[in-house]
This record gives C-alpha cells, structure tokens and sequence, in this order.
C-alpha cells in the first residue's frame, strides 16, 4: 500500500517521544503567548505530531512533499477520528488557503532544505501564511551533530523482519550529510527484499538562521537547546527556533 521507505518510518522512529514534543510546544506557546486554535505542521511526515496536536484540540494541517508518507499519516488521522487536512506539498512551495496560528516544522525537516535560497523562500511563506503575531517553531540538526556525531560513522538496527544499515558522509565544504540507507524487509515467503534510499541533510549555522529569518521578517524569540529552554552548548545536536510573526 505505502512505499518501502514510509511503510517503514514509524517503526523506526519508535524511539521518538512525540507526546514529549508536542508537550514542549504547548510550554513555548504558553511562555511566548501564541494562540492554538489552528496550526500547520510542515513536513509533517507521517503524521505523527499533526495527530498529536489534533488530539489536544488543534484544529490542524500537514503538508508533506511524500504522498506516501501522508498516505499513512491520512490512515493515521483516520483510525482515531480527527480531522486533519493532508496536503501534498513541497516545504519550499507550500501554499494554504488562509492563515493559521502556528507552524511547527519538527525532527530536522528544515535540514533537508539544502538550497539557501529555497530556505529563505520557506520562510517568507511561513512569514505570510501566520496569523499576526503567531510563532514558527522548528529545529535542526547542529553542524556538530552532522559532521561529528553522524558525519563518518555507520550503523546497523531493526529486528526479526526488517535490518537496515546506515551509512553517513559529510562534506565540510558543502556542509552536507549523505545518508546512505540499505532496508532489508522479510515477506511472507521468508525471503527478503532490498531497497536503498539517500537522503541529504544541510548544516546551519544559529546566526545564519538567524539572519534569514530576520530578512524574511520573522522575529527570533529564542534558541534553545533541544527540548529546554537552555541556551544552545558547542555539543548541543540539536537546536530549537522560536520565531514570530510581526504584524502584517
């Protein structure tokens, strides 16, 4: 029904706390003062933290570039009863039909953004698509965690019926990180079969953020380390942006 990658996800992303995430949200919506009425998840994958959000009252959408991926966060939805809209839709080009009060961009998504130019665009629409003074929440991988933590290291995972192998390779003068992915899926004939994906992530800077949300006149009300509200370390992997919009 999915494609082998989106069939997959959430077994591996089982380890994800997304409750904890979305409880994080709502402590920077209720810290920054930002209504909840309705929200966009961007890049929303599978599906996971749009649901999430639904649950708790969020009138939500989720736009994802992967139909197979929304494919499954629509049966998601679905099984539960909410109402989410799904829309297909590259980050970069998103467009929505009216205003929201919030955007959360979770697990990274913005790192596959690897074209500055294509960031900066994403941005100006998050800039034009909230609600006056609604904030834009979203994290990245660090450049430490990409070119330390994962740059030049492999790993192996899965159990009885999936393995998978994963390889990663950073340029530093780029500042990319290729993720070579090898899934192993057993059948119901006990043979398995093989599919191979590549993804690539872009390292930025906090200031470089910073900057380009600024230009695109987004105002930064914090950085913080992962799901804190502390201030980012040198070792921190991951960084959290809260960003608002300033008034039409």
């Amino acid at each position: 029904m999915y494609g082998g990658f989106a069939r997959l996800y959430d077994g591996l992303m089982a380890d994800v706390p997304y409750e904890k995430w979305v409880d994080h949200y709502f402590d920077i919506f209720r810290r920054f003062g930002c209504k909840t009425a309705m929200g966009l998840d961007l890049g929303c994958g599978t599906g996971s933290v749009a649901v999430e959000l639904a649950r708790r009252g969020c009138d939500m959408i989720g736009a994802d570039i992967s139909a197979d991926m929304l494919a499954v966060a629509r049966d998601k939805a679905a099984r539960e009863g909410l109402d989410i809209l799904f829309l297909n839709q590259d980050m970069a080009d998103f467009e929505l039909y009216g205003t929201v009060d919030f955007i959360v961009s979770s697990l990274d998504c913005v790192n596959y953004i690897t074209d500055k130019n294509s960031l900066k665009r994403v941005f100006k629409l998050v800039n034009n698509y909230l609600e006056p003074g609604g904030l834009f929440v979203f994290d990245v991988n660090t450049e430490y965690k990409l070119s330390t933590v994962l740059g030049g290291n492999a790993f192996v995972g899965g159990g009885e019926d999936v393995f998978y192998a994963w390889q990663n390779c950073y340029d530093r003068r780029s500042r990319t990180c290729d993720f070579y992915l090898s899934f192993f899926e057993k059948g119901a004939d006990g043979r398995y079969s093989r599919f191979d994906e590549l993804h690539t992530e872009r390292a930025y800077g906090e200031e470089e953020l910073r900057s380009m949300l600024a230009v695109a006149g987004l105002k930064v009300e914090g950085v913080f380390h992962e799901l804190t509200f502390q201030k980012p370390k040198e070792t921190s992997e991951r960084l959290l942006f809260v960003a608002r919009e300033q008034g039409k």
